[in-house]
């Protein structure tokens, strides 16, 4: 590998995705050369990185000795590339024309900028944003993260009405630009979430030392979404309650940190009983059930982890209303009516 300082580092964590590597490696090095690009596998067993050894022998290869998840597989990999930018983006990614040079120059004009994101659009219906980012990140007052052009599961059509460059409060794991400095100076990707909403307790981690998170829309990207996990998958529902609960407790401040976790317990319980509506609602029901025990065997280490956390009353970004009554209960669709 090679050791000198790198700028900008486009990192791929790869999990038995040798079919996505196939599909959209070509595309991302044609237009990331102003980028080293690195393939940190998490323990493939699909031949995904002797394929990219045959067919694209420039791309350094970082392999991990298991599946460590996100959060876990990314740390382990990114400690030994030296570089000024992290752009962590998943596999299921198609980048376009310019995708790196508005972010990066973006942050260079500003070192308090910690992190950032493109946007991010539907690969399989190009003008409407995915899920997993839109335009930038936000947060309620309860910890439910939505974004511009997406709240919930309805995603809005993009009509050019979230392309001014803003301040956020978080920016997508599935694309994210991240100064290497802060982003060690904070630990990284805290390893005990393994994977879903790791980034947004980074971001929010990064923001509670003063840093800034940003999205700029004048880098577009195309996301399949559900590459490694389906939505229909239980152990996706474990993960999204169990580390949204860990993430609340790690960086809420004191005087909110009872009230929010108590009704979010709450809510969560009447989520788990809406999914016995379902036909495989039962297998979602008991994966809320397992993240709520996981949470109260894991409080010790989460105290810990607080200790280590300055938390902070007003970020930019986290906003003092409930989406969920906003979307659920006053049926606002869209993030600009809001």
């Amino acid at each position: 590998m090679e050791t000198q300082n790198i700028k900008t580092a486009v990192v791929i964590l790869n999990w038995n995705g040798k079919a996505w590597l196939a599909k959209f490696l070509p595309t991302l090095l044609e237009k990331s050369e102003d980028a080293s690009i690195f393939i940190a596998d998490n323990a493939s067993t699909d031949n995904s990185v002797s394929f990219v050894k045959q067919n694209f022998p420039e791309i350094q290869i970082i392999i991990n000795k298991e599946n460590c998840g996100y959060a876990k597989g990314y740390n382990e990999c990114l400690r030994k590339i030296p570089a000024e930018y992290f752009v962590l983006i998943n596999s299921d990614i198609e980048v376009t024309d310019n995708w790196l040079s508005p972010i990066i120059s973006l942050m260079d004009a500003s070192s308090n900028i910690a992190a950032c994101q493109p946007k991010i659009l539907d690969y399989n219906n190009k003008e409407k944003f995915e899920y997993a980012g839109g335009s930038g990140g936000f947060i309620d007052n309860l910890g439910y993260p939505f974004c511009r052009g997406r709240i919930f599961e309805t995603t809005e059509k993009d009509k050019g009405q979230y392309d001014d460059t803003i301040e956020v409060f978080w920016a997508t794991g599935a694309c994210l630009f991240v100064r290497v400095s802060q982003f060690w100076e904070v630990k990284g990707l805290d390893e005990d979430f393994f994977a879903h909403q790791e980034e947004i307790d980074l971001c929010w981690r990064l923001k509670n030392n003063g840093y800034t998170i940003m999205t700029e829309p004048k880098s577009r990207v195309y996301h399949v979404g559900g590459g490694t996990l389906k939505a229909s998958s239980s152990f996706k529902t474990y993960l999204n309650f169990r580390n949204n609960l860990y993430m609340l407790f790690k960086n809420l401040p004191i005087n909110s940190l009872a009230t929010v976790i108590l009704t979010r317990l709450i809510l969560d319980g009447i989520a788990a009983f809406t999914f016995l509506k379902q036909a495989d609602g039962l297998k979602h029901f008991f994966a809320i059930a397992r993240a709520h025990f996981s949470f109260y065997l894991e409080i010790p280490n989460l105290v810990a982890k607080r200790k280590r956390i300055v938390q902070k009353n007003k970020l930019l970004g986290k906003v003092n209303y409930s989406i969920l009554v906003k979307h659920k209960i006053k049926g606002i669709k869209t993030f600009s009516n809001l």
